[in-house]
Parts: structure tokens; C-alpha cells; sequence
């Protein structure tokens, strides 16, 4: 049960109320918004919460154990501060989200209802619906080492010590054709074999998507230059003449970690554990079993 302030119970006890619902919105880059449904601006904690933005939300969920509850929050693309680029380009992936219930004619009159972060954004006709998910999802993220075959560090992290600053794995260029939308072609200096920038970050330097990165699906190079598939469309149209960085990608596979960077001593995989076939296997007459090492090396 919540715990209202006593001037905020007498409020809700006095069977005419004046509510409504604030949201703060914390994005990833530091940015802070604010949000109500009522129709006039409220401020508190230094926030102007913006009115009238079409904002909606559905009824919450919870569980008394640790499931994942949570609710949905729809609006429309009208207000000068969420914008579908935004959007697209993730700067509200896992943002911060707290709604308040707020007496608006005294806005010191309020309490913190949830917290929670935003999940899936499904747009469409303008508008948007986010899935806004309870504290309890980030029990569900993965912690710890995983003992596995493949690496679980990120290429150039602090763990992984590849410097990918490096003019050996990070190269600049312009774009010379594309699609606008996610696929570029550009002559990447350097010796870069097909496969290179797999699983690689492509970040734009200049143009309509300049700071913003995406993951290289595919890099084919031929005759005519390097072409760059990206994962995702980018959120702004892409030109020729945009500049982007590209650096190399890593399938987190210990032969790519031996032969393509040596840096074998710090791979973060277990590259020698014997997979399902070997626990599932049987010995066959006439076959090796002289306790050997089943590694090949």
C-alpha cells in the first residue's frame, strides 16, 4: 500500500479532487523531460512538465514477486520535444520513466506512483506506443561471466584491450552511393578484405546523421569500392558526400581473436570446452581413448 503525504491523503479523502499525471523522462544522453495531461504547465524539482501532449497510458500492471509488470504509454508526435528521429535513432532506449499523481493546484501536493524504464517503442499514423517496464526487468539481464564458447567482452572495451583508435581498425570515408536509408558504398583506405567491418560500428561525421552509430550487418568489398550494410535504417536520410568512421567488428570466436587481432591472452571465451556432441557421445571400437586432450589447439 502507498504511503501518501497527510496533505495529499486529505486531498483524495476530500471526494473532489483535481489530479492528473505527471511523467519524467530521463533519456540515456542526460536529457530530462516532462510530461502531463493536464492543461496548463506544472512545475516541480525544476521540471516543466509540458501540457496537452496527447499522452495516454494504459492500466499498470504489477506482481508481488519479481515478474516483469509494467503498462503502456501512447501519444502522439506533437510535441516539439519527442520527435520520430529521436525515436528511431534510440536516444529512449531503456530511458528512465517516473509518473506522478499531482494535485495541480498545488503541485507540492504529489507522489511518485512508479518508476521504470521504457522498453519496445512500436510507431505508426504519427503516433507512438511505449512500453514503459517495471525496475524488476533488470533482473533479467545478464550478469556475471557466462561460461561459453565465444568471447563475452566487447570488442575494444577495457576487458577486451584492442585499441580500436587505432588507424589499424578504424578508418574514415565518404559516402560515394547509397540507398538513403541504410546501405552505403564508399572507398575505405586500406587493405580491407570483404568481412572486415562485420559486426563493426559505423558512427556519421558529418550530414543529417552526424553522432549518430549503427551496426555494420554486412561489408562486401569489390571493384567499385566497400559497400556497408547497416542493422537498422538510419532516423535521417543519407547523402553522398556524408562522412562516416567504420571500425572493425569481431565474431567473438577465438580464431578471429588469434588471427585477426592477437590478442589470444585476452580472450574472454572458453574456446576448449567440449560442446554437446561430447556429452552425448560413445566410445566406438577401435577409436583413440587414451585420455588426450580433445582440444586441437
Amino acid at each position: 500500500m502507498k504511503s501518501f503525504s497527510p496533505e495529499l491523503a486529505a486531498h483524495l479523502a476530500s471526494g473532489c479532487t483535481r489530479l492528473c499525471t505527471c511523467w519524467r523522462v530521463t533519456r540515456g544522453d542526460g536529457m530530462v523531460l516532462g510530461f502531463t495531461d493536464h492543461d496548463r504547465a506544472l512545475v516541480f524539482e525544476s521540471v516543466s512538465h509540458e501540457p496537452e501532449t496527447g499522452l495516454d497510458q494504459s492500466a499498470a500492471v504489477a506482481h508481488a514477486g519479481l515478474q516483469v509488470g509494467g503498462l503502456d504509454v501512447t501519444g502522439a508526435f506533437s510535441s516539439a520535444q519527442i520527435t520520430e528521429a529521436d525515436l528511431e535513432a534510440g536516444l529512449y532506449d531503456n530511458a528512465r520513466v517516473e509518473a506522478w499523481l499531482v494535485n495541480w493546484s498545488d503541485v507540492a501536493e504529489r507522489h511518485l506512483m512508479r518508476i521504470g524504464s521504457i522498453g519496445e517503442v512500436r510507431r505508426a499514423d504519427q503516433q507512438f506506443t511505449a512500453e514503459i517496464r517495471s525496475l524488476s526487468h533488470a533482473l533479467d539481464q545478464e550478469r556475471g561471466r557466462i561460461f561459453r564458447l565465444t568471447c563475452d567482452a566487447d570488442l575494444g572495451d577495457a576487458r577486451c584491450g584492442v585499441d580500436l583508435e587505432s588507424a589499424d581498425w578504424t578508418a574514415s570515408a565518404t559516402v560515394t552511393a547509397t540507398d538513403g536509408v541504410r546501405s552505403v558504398t564508399a572507398s575505405v583506405p586500406g587493405d580491407r578484405p570483404t568481412g572486415f567491418f562485420d559486426q563493426g560500428v559505423l558512427a556519421f561525421t558529418s550530414g543529417a546523421n552526424a553522432g549518430r552509430k549503427s551496426e555494420v550487418l554486412r561489408h562486401v568489398r569489390d571493384s567499385h569500392g566497400d559497400h556497408i550494410a547497416l542493422w537498422q535504417p538510419m532516423a535521417e536520410t543519407i547523402d553522398v558526400g556524408d562522412g562516416f568512421d567504420v571500425s572493425a567488428g569481431c565474431d567473438k570466436h577465438f580464431p578471429t581473436c588469434r588471427d585477426r587481432f592477437a590478442n589470444v591472452a585476452n580472450f574472454r571465451g572458453f574456446p576448449h570446452i567440449p560442446g554437446n556432441d561430447f556429452a552425448l557421445s560413445y566410445p566406438v571400437p577401435g577409436s583413440g581413448h587414451d585420455g588426450g586432450s580433445l582440444s586441437d589447439g
